[in-house]
């Protein structure tokens, strides 16, 4: 087999990192990367089959299988590198050496993609701009965002993230920032550095070549860091530096008033940017952290050339950045998939390959606004889209839009409207029933009107899902039992509260071994909605064997006399099925005991329709130090009764014994497969595995209506919140009813609103819980945190003395779930 090296020189149109996202295999060129938690690799002959014939893989790959695999494989191209990450930055950085246009990079640890995002809408009059979709900063997203440079852009504008230390260097060469943005530092990825100054050395290296950098001289560190250490490094960078507090640099004013804030920026002889002093730039932004962002996009604008009546026009165009594709329940048995904000091709492709990750719905039906700002002619750019839509397998396309409408030759059998009022006053608005339906438009067309029509009408409490959150914890857990340990993921009970369907799709999506629920009708529920990997149920009963067979469920044998009626009904039925055997170790609720194993082995053998898929017990103990001795000796009788059964039966099924506790802290109870449950969610019990998790759920209500209560007065039923002082109180829209519990009444509870933390006052009612807001500013509508990342589940668990289980499942079913990506 002779393999080509680099440099990698193609034709193809798509960089291909993952082989679910494939699109147009022809046009393709497939990075094969090995990584911790997959290995792209094996899906090569998949992708051959499907007409991909350009592959780059990595040396430390080629084995005698794959290298045998590919001399199969005729009319490819086949390059060979180290490491094809750095291979496909290559590829982009040659790509972006063709354009020799003016390029803003921005990086920071927060507000990057928000920036990167108004600057576009600010910019968009007078350049065709190529900018990241979505938050592609990553070492694979930022130059999949660089390859999309053609001819047309007169700019870019790309951001960077980092999170270890030696990962900007690569970015900064397939950028090359003519001009730098760093918006601050916080302290996200501290861990990863010995301490603040080093991770923003790191991050700036994004700069080491730019003409001129942005930054907010408040932050200290950073600002001595650029002054003392960065300008040497790169002389001739001119530095842009805005402070609130110093007399130097640029000076900013922000006045908060009324109905928003004024913004004054006022320039520095030295900087030569004495020019900018102005009048006062107006916004209908309050918040500091949006003020930062248009403070730096503002000096941008500057910067590029615009006078302040030119700013001042644009800046009425900012509108709050939503990033995220959120996945709803809808009207009529649908699906929606919302994604509102801007609509450009490359997050076109990203919104339909997340539709085509969803299985709960057979239809798949797109509604789609005219696409601006693309900087590819309007019928090469329609012929793209065509092309997509054939590709994802959409069987109903609506397009709304002048442009769109002009190219309608282009969409066979699709339908097409002006505007979205004309849409939305046509008889098609109520015809989708049963579909998935994936609503992308760009802000000016106001598709948040079509999300309202057909989105499912609930109370104002929802319970946010983080899909990447959950992404990050799955693979933290798979990176921590290595690659030959299989994963079974608890969606028993609702997925804790967080929704059985869509975490179970997800967990499918990326190939996890085995789903378990706690009765038949929830594995049958998934069968029903396109949920295919295996799944075990954990409580069967005789009553449900006819259904679980039917619908491919594998049963917990957890006794003698449930593991007879089985073998009895598999004989009747003549029948084969896979089933789990449940063995009690010290759990005593559900299980074989040591003493049953004889008598097992002989039941099992003599019926050879029954395949025994999994062995396995329940960890009591795994969390807590002072159970270890007991929670080894549970290791040891587990063994002790798995391998007789494995002898007597001829063969070894999969074991599995670690839940998330266990798989933290008894690496010996792993074994064949572990079970993922809590840990999925966000919680854990070491310090060091908290760290590395994410937040996945985030429960949030409104306030419905603000009082003043004066002294002596009560809240609440039973006259139990007295008001000892004059009182701001909020009436909140969550109750018992709800899930919050009851024993947060009377200043247990407390929640979070505009990031003060208010407790409860009084009795928590059965759909209204009142808190007391003296100590924040608050307006009603306002948005309140139940629980979430700084108001976490543990913390509320340990205050009415229960688990985090508790807290997750006790979420009513009522309170409207919307699942998202970033």
């Amino acid at each position: 087999m002779i393999f080509l090296t680099e440099p990698i020189e193609t034709s193809a149109q798509y960089l291909l990192n993952d082989s679910r996202q494939l699109t147009s295999p022809q046009r393709s060129i497939f990075f094969a990367i090995k990584g911790p938690h997959h290995d792209g690799h094996q899906f090569i002959e998949a992708l051959y089959r499907k007409g991909v014939r350009q592959f780059v893989i990595e040396t430390k790959a080629c084995n005698d299988s794959l290298i045998k695999e590919l001399s199969k494989m005729k009319d490819c191209s086949i390059w060979q590198v180290e490491n094809s990450i750095l291979a496909l930055q290559n590829v982009a950085l040659n790509h972006r050496k063709k354009y020799n246009i003016p390029v803003i990079g921005i990086t920071g640890s927060n507000g990057k993609t928000i920036v990167k995002e108004w600057l576009s809408t600010l910019l968009a009059n007078k350049f065709k701009i190529v900018k990241s979709p979505k938050s592609y900063n990553s070492q694979i997203g930022v130059p999949l965002s660089v390859w999309q440079m053609n001819d047309s852009h007169t700019l870019g504008i790309f951001e960077a993230g980092i999170s270890r230390p030696d990962e900007m260097e690569n970015l900064e060469k397939v950028i090359k920032p003519t001009l730098g943005i760093f918006t601050n530092i916080g302290s996200a990825h501290n861990e990863f550095f010995p301490n603040s100054v080093a991770k923003i050395r790191e991050k700036a290296k994004l700069f080491a070549n730019s003409d001129a950098l942005i930054y907010c001289a408040d932050y200290v560190e950073m600002d001595e860091f650029i002054k003392q250490e960065f300008i040497h490094e790169n002389q001739r960078c001119k530095l842009l530096d805005w402070s609130r507090v110093l007399s130097s640099g640029i000076r900013v004013d922000w006045q908060i008033e009324e109905d928003g804030t004024s913004i004054q920026v006022i320039g520095d002889k030295e900087l030569g940017t004495e020019v900018w002093e102005s009048e006062r730039y107006k916004t209908h932004f309050k918040d500091e952290a949006s003020l930062e962002n248009i403070t730096h996009c503002i000096i941008s604008m500057l910067h590029l050339g615009y006078d302040f009546y030119e700013i001042q026009s644009r800046l009425h165009s900012l509108r709050p950045v939503s990033m995220r594709l959120e996945l709803k329940e809808g009207i009529n048995d649908c699906y929606l998939i919302d994604d509102t904000y801007n609509n450009d091709l490359a997050g076109l492709t990203i919104a339909l390959n997340f539709l085509g990750q969803q299985t709960q719905r057979q239809k798949k039906v797109l509604i789609l606004s005219d696409l601006l700002e693309t900087g590819i002619t309007e019928r090469n750019l329609y012929q793209q889209i065509s092309q997509l839509i054939i590709e994802k397998n959409i069987e109903q396309v609506i397009g709304i839009g002048e442009v769109i409408s002009r190219n309608k030759d282009l969409f066979p059998n699709a339908l097409f409207f002006r505007n979205t009022p004309e849409f939305l006053e046509s008889r098609e608005i109520s015809q989708f029933h049963n579909a998935l339906i994936l609503i992308k438009g760009a802000r000016r067309f106001g598709f948040e009107q079509i999300v309202h029509k057909l989105v499912q009408k609930t109370h104002g409490t929802v319970l946010e899902i983080n899909l990447d959150a959950m992404t990050n914890n799955l693979n933290y857990y798979r990176d921590k039992i290595g690659q030959d340990t299989k994963i079974m993921v608890m969606v028993k009970a609702f997925a804790y509260g967080s929704g059985s369907l869509e975490v179970a799709n997800l967990l499918q999506f990326h190939g996890v071994d085995y789903l378990a629920v706690a009765y038949a009708d929830e594995g049958i529920h998934l069968r029903q909605n396109g949920i295919y990997i295996p799944i075990m149920v954990m409580n069967p009963s005789p009553a449900d064997f006819e259904k679980i067979v039917t619908n491919n469920l594998e049963p917990e044998i957890y006794s003698l006399r449930i593991l007879k009626a089985f073998s009895e009904f598999i004989d009747h039925q003549n029948r084969v099925a896979k089933i789990h055997i449940k063995l009690d170790t010290g759990m005593h609720r559900l299980g074989f005991e040591k003493k049953d194993i004889p008598e097992l082995i002989e039941t099992l053998r003599s019926n050879p329709n029954i395949w025994i898929s999994t062995i396995f017990s329940h960890l009591v103990g795994a969390d807590e130090e002072q159970f270890d001795d007991f929670t080894r000796s549970q290791i040891r009788l587990f063994n002790e009764m798995a391998d007789p059964i494995s002898a007597g039966i001829g063969y070894s099924p999969t074991r599995h014994l670690a839940n998330s506790a266990g798989i933290a802290r008894f690496p010996e109870a792993r074994q064949d497969m572990v079970r993922l449950g809590i840990g999925l969610y966000g919680v854990a019990v070491t310090p060091h595995d908290q760290i590395n998790l994410q937040t996945v759920g985030t429960l949030k209500t409104f306030i419905s209506q603000i009082k003043t209560i004066p002294v002596g007065e009560t809240v609440g039923y039973g006259r139990r919140g007295k008001v000892e002082r004059e009182t701001k109180i909020a009436t909140i829209a969550i109750g018992y009813a709800d899930g919050f519990d009851r024993g947060f009444s009377r200043g247990v509870g407390e929640v979070l609103v505009n990031g003060v933390r208010c407790p409860v006052i009084g009795n928590i009612c059965m759909d209204m819980t009142m808190i007391d807001i003296t100590e924040t500013q608050a307006q009603e509508g306002d948005e309140v945190i139940i629980f979430g990342k700084d108001l976490t589940i543990m913390e509320l668990a340990e205050k009415i003395q229960t688990i985090s289980y508790e807290i997750l499942t006790n979420v009513s079913g009522r309170v409207k779930r919307v699942f998202y990506q970033i």
